[in-house]
């Protein structure tokens, strides 16, 4: 059977909709189809996160990280403008609170200026103190143009674009099971419909390595899932910080420490953690799903990273259950 489509899009997360969009752009009479399994678009990682837009500061030079998120912010920036979306630059300030980070931090700037950063400061403690009065640290990098945006508003902004240039972004929409021929792509829905397209896009988020598999592609990756827990301060406490505020980076570990990152809306995240979860969409302790969360135990990928960072993990897993040691992370700043 020919294809339907031309293009299937699944995922209606902010990759998704980017690849969609990007597409009609690029070839404006494609006819494409973006499959969302939720009611709703960006309800998984594009709705769980802090909204940073990042500056590229962390990435090493002349990689590719490096290159897009530089050019990504300048590009997401733009777009945010022509679309009146709410943004704000906040500013980043990483900050180093023993004498034990100072030559990390200074690689950290080292790296910046590289990757070609703008307006990047060296800090000293008075410094520090005068961007963030009540932060004590020893040294110090402000990053201006770090902000925060609300990526959900930006996957409905994609998704309106996607239909003024004739695509369709369907929710409740699950794939049940994918099938790949020389000449088309049969995807099934939850439904009993059945869709052919010529050419299939995943962009599955945390399901993304079932789906390649459903479609036949040889992948050795396996997803596994972690949470980053965040709280939010008291409305009385909000003024704690003006901007961003991070600690130096471990640099043997895959992720950032505790930090405070004001919202557009005004609120002010503390975390997030990284815990293993149990489920792919593992938001909480309780949800447990053993069908997803067996394969990851005896997946090499999961053995290698637990026998390298298990202290880190029971560490995590501590700070996630004792609000106590989570503050107290926070107050070494």
């Amino acid at each position: 059977m020919g294809p339907d489509i031309d293009v299937l899009v699944i995922g209606g997360g902010i990759v998704g909709l980017a690849t969609a969009r990007e597409i009609l752009v690029r070839r404006p009479s494609t006819h494409l189809v973006v499959l969302e399994k939720e009611a709703g678009l960006a309800r998984h990682q594009s709705g769980h996160n802090s909204g940073v837009i990042h500056s590229g500061v962390y990435y090493r030079p002349g990689s590719l990280k490096a290159r897009l998120c530089v050019r990504g912010r300048e590009q997401l920036l733009r777009y945010l403008g022509d679309r009146g979306i709410p943004h704000t630059l906040t500013g980043k300030v990483i900050v180093a609170t023993r004498s034990s980070q100072i030559a990390r931090l200074e690689e950290l700037l080292r790296r910046a200026r590289m990757n070609g950063v703008p307006g990047l400061q060296r800090l000293d403690a008075r410094g520090i103190r005068a961007l963030e009065p009540e932060v004590r640290a020893l040294h110090g990098i402000h990053v201006p143009g770090t902000g925060v945006v609300d990526y959900a508003a930006v996957c409905r902004s994609y998704a309106a674009d996607i239909e003024r240039a004739g695509g369709t972004v369907r929710t409740r929409a699950p794939v049940t099971t994918v099938s790949a021929s020389v000449e088309s792509v049969e995807v099934r829905l939850g439904s009993g419909e059945s869709i052919h397209a010529r050419y299939l896009v995943n962009c599955a988020g945390l399901y993304a390595d079932l789906v390649a598999r459903a479609a036949g592609a040889n992948v050795e990756e396996q997803v596994v899932p972690f949470r980053g827990e965040y709280y939010l301060l008291k409305r009385e406490r909000r003024g704690l910080v003006r901007g961003l505020v991070y600690p130096v980076p471990d640099p043997r570990l895959p992720f950032a420490d505790v930090h405070f990152t004001p919202t557009v809306n005004g609120e002010v995240l503390v975390g997030p953690n990284a815990v293993l979860a149990f489920a792919r969409e593992g938001y909480r302790w309780g949800v447990i799903r053993p069908g997803e969360f067996a394969p990851i135990l005896v997946f090499r990928g999961f053995m290698r990273l637990a026998r390298r960072f298990w202290p880190v993990g029971v560490r995590e897993a501590y700070r996630s259950l004792d609000r106590n040691a989570f503050l107290r992370d926070l107050r070494r700043m």
